[in-house]
């Protein structure tokens, strides 16, 4: 129970800021919205990728990653609060606090998690307007992925925002990090046929095989007969080491700063 509570105490935090600051929704799901739309439109006469689906067109392809950057939106503005709470001095605050700092950081990443679920659930409302229908075994299937790929985006978050001491220079970190990362995840064009360099620079990147799993989910009741959950299995390992790797990562952050 001790240690639930300061667990309990800072995931609520996070809860109760996002909504005195109700800009943050607009921020992490219009701009995104905006994105489909527009290139979506754009790119659906002149490209056709290989989706889950043989007849998909580009606008339901890029869906699926429009979700994932509404997830990664949040995990920037969830965990640029760490800045913001060291230069009002409540970080050190919790830092001498007789409480384990793996709490600490669980309490920032389930906050930041929950906070992308519930955006990740507003943007799911006009998934049939792609086609997509959900059952309930899709439907528990997809929030479970959408959870792990929160809660691994926020804890990287965190380990880059334990460290800095600006919000500019956690900004500038965020847009050579987490961008990249979600434009070589498959989210804005597929693996296949692009150059073989860079194709093994998506076949690094874990957050490709987290978009993997979130697209089978979402087309669980629409994919050929045939395709198994086991053709996944690999994704579904590299997304939840990704998770394990980057909470280890923020704990030993959190661990490495002085008080």
């Amino acid at each position: 129970m001790d240690v639930l509570l300061p667990v309990s105490t800072i995931w609520w935090r996070e809860i109760i800021r996002f909504f005195r600051q109700r800009s943050r929704l607009l921020s992490a799901i219009v701009q995104p919205l905006l994105f489909w739309i527009l290139i979506g439109s754009g790119l659906s006469a002149s490209f056709q990728p290989a989706g889950v689906l043989e007849n998909q067109n580009y606008i339901e392809y890029f869906y699926p990653g429009i979700v994932v950057l509404v997830l990664l939106f949040t995990a920037i503005f969830a965990t640029i609060s760490v800045v913001n709470d060291r230069k009002e001095g409540f970080l050190q605050g919790i830092l001498v606090a007789p409480v384990p700092r793996w709490s600490i950081v669980l309490g920032q990443a389930l906050g930041g998690t929950t906070l992308a679920l519930l955006q990740g659930i507003l943007l799911l409302i006009i998934a049939p307007l792609t086609g997509i229908q959900f059952g309930l075994t899709s439907l528990i299937w997809t929030l479970g992925v959408m959870f792990l790929i929160s809660f691994g985006l926020t804890n990287l978050g965190l380990m880059i925002a334990w460290r800095m001491e600006s919000t500019q220079g956690f900004h500038a970190i965020m847009n050579i990090i987490l961008i990249p990362i979600w434009l070589l995840s498959g989210a804005f064009f597929p693996i296949t046929g692009v150059p073989g360099w860079l194709s093994w620079v998506m076949k690094l990147n874990p957050l490709t095989y987290a978009l993997d799993v979130f697209r089978f989910s979402l087309y669980f009741n629409s994919i050929p007969t045939g395709t198994t959950l086991s053709q996944c299995t690999f994704s579904i390992i590299i997304t939840s080491v990704f998770c394990v790797l980057t909470y280890l990562g923020a704990t030993f952050t959190a661990y490495s700063q002085t008080n």
